[in-house]
């Protein structure tokens, strides 16, 4: 069952208030995972099919997805989930459902990266703050999708270095 939201003003905007049957929740996470290697393997079809898998899971697993830009190298999502799951369970869901669907339908996806493997083991993850808001981490995702792919690879930058550099860009937007 989807969760139930509500609507209140804050002291810091809107405040969305999210509710299940046993708890009221108002968290939103930013996160940040990269394909094993960090290789450029989310491209064209892949890419539009991990968005779609990603929404779908969404909806299953009542999280909601505020933000989302899926580059080749790496992924940024940008979202809410009820407090029953932590955010390992989240990240996992989405890590291990979409990888197998990619690999059952991309299997060329599969060839380039040995192991069996399509997300690399670590992942980034911010909650919202005084600091960091919600609309900074939207407006950083929302820019992130304006730069060149490989950026950070062709600096030879690795996950999780790579969500450090994030970090800092992040902060440098308040």
């Amino acid at each position: 069952m989807p969760a139930a939201k509500i609507s209140l003003k804050g002291y810091n905007g809107d405040m969305v208030l999210r509710r299940t049957p046993h708890a009221v929740y108002d968290t939103l996470y930013h996160l940040v995972w990269s394909p094993k290697y960090r290789r450029d393997v989310l491209q064209g079809e892949v890419q539009q099919r991990v968005r779609e898998l990603f929404a779908d899971i969404a909806e299953q697993y009542d999280i909601t997805i505020e933000e989302m830009e899926v580059s080749p190298d790496h992924v940024h999502i940008f979202c809410s989930f009820p407090p029953r799951y932590s955010i390992a369970q989240v990240v996992t869901r989405f890590k291990s459902l979409s990888a197998r669907a990619i690999f059952r339908e991309f299997p060329r996806v599969k060839r380039r990266l040995w192991g069996g493997e399509l997300w690399e083991d670590g992942y980034f993850a911010r909650t919202v703050g005084d600091k960091v808001t919600a609309e900074v981490i939207r407006r950083y995702i929302q820019q992130h999708r304006l730069e060149k792919p490989g950026d950070a690879q062709s600096l030879g930058v690795r996950f999780p270095e790579a969500c450090f550099a994030c970090l800092e860009k992040l902060l440098s937007l308040v």
